[in-house]
């Protein structure tokens, strides 16, 4: 069918990875995710855990979402290859059925799951952490500390990572930007335990933080292990800890090659295990003490992704950002 300008056609709206960094700043996307996993937590979002789908040479993911409060379901596909991945998340008006906008999701994944750190690390972390170690100096590592400086004051961050040039590169880079001071550790367990935040921002398929090194009142965002293949902290983590946390328990059952050891061996269960909007939206209770060592282990979910691009959608119309394109309407 040919476009005909007489409503064959609805109009959507299509935003590039350009058009998301020109409108989606942390404190936007820590609103914007910090209402969905309240909304979570008062049974609002229905959300289907992630699927893949292999071929020879490629992987296709699929995760998507429903939201009842934003009138709002999509979903997020991606590929992984060896050329890289690309994402897309698409979202329709739930009540109409219609195509609201397609949205380039490279940067939007990298900074809402920075964003799900941040609000786990304002409900669950001690009110006076000030010192982070962070494992790993990559892509997501620099979501992860903008996520975390915009809610808690920081007075200096440790890096841990396997390339030292990259590492000290990323500290150059990061001290600059959030006007802390951000260098390089030479000794993991040293660096651990004087932290009151630890994050893992890695691709391990082995520990590479092991909990006993944990000072009392520690809190830490785990994020690298999103497939029962990684792993990025050994079972004491979770033997230590007092409350864990994760964004969805049905995503966290097939995928968190973290929790699975500790499950298997009876350290954790998961009638134990809390999901965050059940603490944001003040249904469950997150750290009791000083003392307490949290946890939250984020694999990100569908629904973070359609909150994030709700928001750059709404954000982009206001500025005038994007292009209109007809769809079948």
């Amino acid at each position: 069918m040919r476009y005909t300008g007489e409503g064959d056609f609805a109009v959507a709206l299509f935003l590039t990875e350009e058009d998301v960094r020109s409108v989606l700043t942390m404190d936007e996307a820590l609103s914007a995710i910090e209402t969905t996993f309240h909304q979570q937590g008062e049974g609002l979002l229905e959300n289907v855990p992630r699927r893949r789908l292999r071929s020879k040479d490629t992987i296709f993911n699929v995760m998507f979402s429903a939201n009842q409060a934003e009138k709002l379901m999509g979903a997020k596909l991606y590929t992984v290859s060896g050329g890289g991945a690309r994402f897309v998340v698409i979202l329709f008006e739930s009540e109409s059925g219609r195509l609201k906008a397609v949205v380039e999701a490279d940067a939007l994944g990298q900074i809402r799951t920075g964003a799900a750190s941040g609000v786990a690390t304002r409900h669950l972390a001690r009110t006076d952490a000030s010192r982070v170690v962070i494992f790993g100096a990559g892509w997501q590592a620099t979501s992860q500390l903008r996520a975390v400086a915009a809610v808690r004051r920081l007075t200096r961050i440790d890096v841990i990572g396997r390339n030292p040039e990259r590492r000290d590169a990323f500290c150059e880079t990061m001290t600059q930007e959030l006007g802390v001071p951000v260098v390089g550790a030479s000794d993991a367990e040293t660096a651990t335990r004087a932290a009151h935040i630890i994050i893992t921002a890695t691709t391990a398929k082995e520990p590479v933080l092991r909990g006993a090194w944990l000072s009392p009142g520690t809190h830490l965002n785990l994020m690298g292990s999103n497939h029962l293949s990684r792993r990025e902290v050994d079972e004491d983590v979770f033997r230590r800890a007092s409350v864990t946390v994760v964004d969805e328990r049905a995503t966290a059952e097939i995928e968190s090659g973290d929790m699975a050891p500790a499950i298997a061996s009876g350290i954790l269960s998961w009638d134990d295990v809390l999901e965050l909007g059940e603490i944001v939206a003040g249904r469950r209770a997150g750290r009791a003490s000083d003392q307490d060592i949290t946890v939250f282990e984020s694999h990100g979910i569908a629904a973070e992704d359609l909150s994030a691009a709700s928001r750059v959608y709404t954000l982009a119309k206001s500025k005038g950002v994007g292009r209109e394109a007809p769809f079948l309407d």
